[in-house]
């Protein structure tokens, strides 16, 4: 009997959303039990990162206050649909403590759910606490990964066991429902990623020559990434097929037999270790390598067992200290509610699937309802490339002549200095950046606003940046942002300079700001 066997022996209802333990160890629980692991080491590198950012991004002295947003919400919509429509805690206060608190909850909900202590609990402490950052974070929080997050967070809730310490969960095996559902985030992320690609029409994916600048080009390149784009083109034009095909039609192997689904595993996880180590793309690679986990049985576990046996007993214990003989019974009323909230999520999926027209108004109604909390996506990875590498760059003066640039932590800034593995860690702020260089600085005023911070020297703000080229002096009277075009060298100018990045000025990215004698703050005179 395999999964779909042992599935139809059940009721209606129950076979689907129920706790469902197959026979034959063609269960998950062990994918499960690794994956809701993972979950928590994502969300833990997410609030991690948010730790040292937080203030300065949305802070009451930071670019873009939570604050004054949620007020501005409420005044446009009204209390009652601005909570629906920027749905997060912070509408209880957005002072700083309140973010302080936000950050630490979501780091100790994070470290419980890896240490498998009430798995739903902390999952729907992780879900709302990062959600109620997403909702009020305006243009820091405007990314794909940061929808994947809340998708597979809330599915999970229906994944996880029951229990302050449910060890594998042998009494509650995961239902079939909430792993397709991962599954289908997890295949959705790469068909559709495939799909834009051929539906925008860029014309880099179709001659294979997309991946020939893509190591450069990226929010945060690696030193690793580097190298590799010094390899001849047939290596990127072949890169790029392959990628293609991954996302167009292996990815199809997840919803074949068991077999097939062991073979997409070994295809794909590869594949996202060679982004990870090419790329900083924040934990967005992490999550998906580890949906990708729930393609694999107990079965297939079982191979490793050998392995298992040499973690001392006392650390298995910790993580899975008890095991149940069959699985417990459930309420109706649970499984009608899992049933309810995942064909809803799975409705909206499928309406904004690429290349399905638009439905009627009334059809659309319930992914419409689902926008506001993020967890039915659409996913279109790199549907257009980049074809260079812009950097904006704050500079500060005293006298308008003589200019210091403020050292970023994370951005390609110094010719000299190689580019960094980060990830998961995410820099919001210049990951912001790189996207705001591709635009007018119209689109990004917040860019504007961070010279009128760094004039005033909010503490906040300053924090963001490597260091203050000012320090122990007076202020800079003026700050200007500048956009530089930054390529790779090649090995030979590395070897001879040590240079691994050649630059050039591109002259100003957004208006000057000047810091006036009795304080104002106003646009500098054009030069």
């Amino acid at each position: 009997m395999d999964e779909i066997d042992a599935i139809r022996a059940e009721g209606p209802l129950r076979r689907l959303f129920g706790p469902h333990l197959p026979a034959r160890g063609s269960g998950h629980l062990w994918a499960r039990w690794i994956f809701l692991r993972a979950l928590g080491a994502v969300f833990f590198s997410a609030f991690y990162s948010l730790a040292f950012q937080i203030h300065g991004l949305m802070g009451p002295h930071g670019i873009l206050p939570a604050g004054e947003y949620l007020a501005t919400v409420a005044r446009e919509l009204g209390l009652l649909q601005g909570l629906w429509y920027a749905p997060s805690l912070l509408w209880l206060g957005a002072g700083d403590w309140s973010l302080t608190f936000l950050v630490a909850a979501g780091l100790a909900a994070s470290v419980l759910l890896f240490l498998n202590v009430w798995p739903r609990a902390t999952i729907a402490a992780c879900g709302v606490l990062f959600l109620s950052f997403v909702s009020a974070a305006q243009d820091f929080s405007s990314y794909q990964s940061d929808g994947m997050l809340l998708e597979a967070a809330l599915i999970s809730l229906f994944l996880a066991p029951r229990g302050l310490r449910p060890g594998f969960g042998e009494a509650y095996p995961p239902s079939w429902a909430a792993r397709f559902m991962l599954v289908w985030e997890w295949f959705r992320i790469y068909f559709e990623s495939g799909v834009v690609k051929l539906a925008t029409g860029d014309p880099q994916w179709r001659a294979l020559t997309a991946m020939d600048h893509y190591y450069e080009n990226g929010p945060l390149p690696t030193w690793i990434g580097w190298y590799v784009q010094q390899l001849p083109h047939w290596f990127h034009a072949v890169t790029a097929f392959l990628v293609l095909a991954l996302e167009l039609a292996v990815c199809w192997l997840a919803f074949l037999p068991r077999r097939a689904r062991l073979v997409c595993f070994g295809v794909v996880t590869p594949f996202q270790v060679g982004i990870i180590l090419t790329a900083n793309y924040t934990f967005l690679n992490y999550l998906v390598l580890f949906l990708g986990v729930l393609l694999v049985d107990d079965r297939a576990f079982a191979a490793l067992a050998p392995l298992a046996r040499r973690v001392p007993a006392r650390a298995r214990a910790f993580f899975a200290p008890r095991a149940a003989p069959a699985p417990a019974p459930v309420a109706t009323w649970r499984v009608a509610a899992a049933a309810f909230v995942l064909v809803w999520v799975f409705y909206a999926t499928v309406l904004e699937f690429p290349a399905l027209p638009a439905p009627p108004g009334p059809l659309a109604a319930p992914a419409v309802a689902l926008e506001p909390f993020r967890v039915a996506n659409p996913y279109h990875l790199f549907g257009s490339m980049t074809e260079a590498r812009y950097e904006i760059e704050f500079q500060g003066s005293r006298d308008g002549a003589h200019w210091l640039a403020y050292p970023f932590r994370y951005k390609p800034q110094d010719p000299a200095k190689p580019p960094g593995l980060y990830a998961p860690y995410q820099p919001r702020f210049e990951w912001n950046l790189w996207f705001a260089s591709l635009d007018a600085w119209e689109e990004n005023p917040w860019v504007v606003r961070t010279e009128a911070l760094l004039l005033e020297r909010s503490p906040a703000v300053m924090r963001l940046f490597a260091g203050d080229p000012f320090a122990g002096g007076p202020p800079p009277r003026y700050v200007r942002s500048v956009n530089w075009l930054y390529r790779f060298t090649d090995l030979a100018t590395k070897r001879t300079t040590g240079l691994w990045w050649a630059r050039e000025d591109l002259g100003p990215f957004a208006p000057a700001l000047e810091r006036k004698p009795d304080g104002t703050i106003a646009a500098m005179p054009d030069e």
